[in-house]
């Protein structure tokens, strides 16, 4: 009885001993996650924070005007949007296309011109972009004349 009873508690001993070594590795793969996390976590929040105190340059460079900033920040990514743009439509696979223009010009274009002129109005305008994200460009942007105290003085010349 006695030899019997050493085995078990030596089993249960055995048994406490794998159960603690799984507890400590679970939480020292725990305290490794947390660890990586709370450095993710610095990390964009150092990223944020520099990304905010260059936009309040910016704004501040804008004269206070939040709205002349961001049109600063995307007037500089211009070029990117525009080459984009060009870029869905560069990257239709037209093979083999018969175009039968019979020259019926309809408003001065022809019926190769309105196909064009259509996969071009397929890509939105950087105007509906600007209004998806709730801004608008500037008129001289929108290929309006700019206010007249911003034109050239003709007199002065």
């Amino acid at each position: 009885m006695v030899p019997a009873q050493i085995d078990k508690e030596k089993l249960i001993i055995e048994a406490e001993a794998e159960a603690e070594k799984l507890r400590r590795t679970a939480q020292g793969e725990a305290d490794a996650i947390y660890a990586k996390m709370e450095a993710q976590a610095r990390g964009t929040l150092e990223i944020l924070s520099k990304q905010a105190d260059g936009f309040a340059r910016m704004v501040n460079a804008a004269e206070g005007d939040a709205q002349k900033a961001v049109l600063m920040m995307i007037s500089d990514r211009l070029p990117e949007l525009v080459k984009t743009q060009v870029e869905a439509v560069k990257g239709i696979k037209i093979d083999k296309v018969t175009v039968w223009d019979g020259n019926n010009a309809k408003d001065g274009k022809t019926s190769t011109a309105n196909f064009i002129s259509g996969l071009m109005g397929s890509v939105p305008p950087l105007q509906d972009l600007f209004k998806m994200a709730g801004m608008s460009l500037p008129e001289y942007m929108k290929g309006k004349d700019a206010p007249a105290e911003e034109q050239p003085n003709k007199e002065a010349e």
